[in-house]
């Protein structure tokens, strides 16, 4: 769904963001090269993984969340890690005792290998951590069907992959990533989410109408973190500027630059 020429705000939970590129703490060589990663890609929500991170007030080492400006950033605690339902919610909860945010990145994975999603769990997930207040950023597949049922669970946003998580494939198929957008397109946010590898894979999510994305691996792991960070937020501005502009139809035959109508004659 194109609104060419129409930029609208990316509200989520009540709360407005400027930057479409969302970013996760894990992998970074050291605490100072992801927070100047932070600031050079002018992230404002960083999701983190509870599971990863010591929450109790007396620690005496600082953890992740002790290297970011919260009054800038929005904190988006994360269920990474858990492969059953019990233990997202279970994980969910801790963090927003512990963290003071109900802001909660629901993921249920159902395999060890590939990192995928367990769908039907995080359906149900989203519906009982709506219930209980919670403001749900749902990890799932391209599934359209899926990212309805999330849809109508009261899901805060669909986050769809664009393949698996920390293997910068980019985008090898988006059809279904189209049709999520065409269906769900400005009636919730679409993030997407897992295996964006370069700012070009981020600029194509754009230009078919996704609303941010959010990349950790790519940025965490490149030679030079700060600097990948400036060019993923380059291309999501891009990317977005692009389907805002609205692009031309692919055509199977060449169209002449210069029309042929009324060339002067020889």
């Amino acid at each position: 769904m194109t609104q060419t020429g129409v930029d609208n705000q990316l509200v989520i939970g009540g709360r407005t963001f400027t930057s479409r590129l969302f970013m996760g703490t894990g992998k970074f060589p050291d605490p100072d090269t992801m927070v100047s990663a932070f600031a050079a890609g002018g992230t404002e929500c960083v999701t983190v993984a509870v599971r990863r991170i010591d929450l109790d007030e007396k620690r005496s080492e600082k953890n992740f969340i002790d290297y970011m400006d919260l009054s800038r950033i929005q904190l988006l605690p994360n269920t990474a890690g858990c492969f059953d339902l019990d233990s997202a919610l279970r994980t969910a909860r801790l963090a927003r005792a512990a963290t003071g945010t109900n802001w909660i990145k629901l993921e249920v994975l159902g395999d060890e290998k590939t990192l995928l999603p367990d769908v039907s769990a995080t359906v149900e997930g989203t519906k009982i951590l709506k219930d209980e207040g919670f403001i749900v950023l749902p990890y799932t597949s391209q599934d359209p069907i899926v990212a309805r049922r999330l849809f109508e669970a009261g899901a805060d946003t669909v986050m769809p992959l664009a393949s698996p998580i920390g293997s910068g494939q980019g985008l090898p198929d988006f059809s279904g990533l189209q049709f999520i957008i065409e269906e769900l397109g400005g009636k919730v946010p679409i993030i997407v989410d897992a295996g964006i590898g370069a700012p070009s894979d981020a600029a194509l999510a754009m230009e078919l109408g996704a609303d941010a994305c959010l990349i950790n691996t790519a940025i965490a792991m490149a030679k030079d973190p700060a600097m990948m960070a400036t060019a993923m937020a380059q291309g999501i501005e891009a990317g977005r500027n692009a389907w805002l502009a609205g692009r031309i139809a692919r055509r199977r035959y060449a169209s002449a630059s210069s029309p042929m109508d009324g060339v002067v004659g020889s």
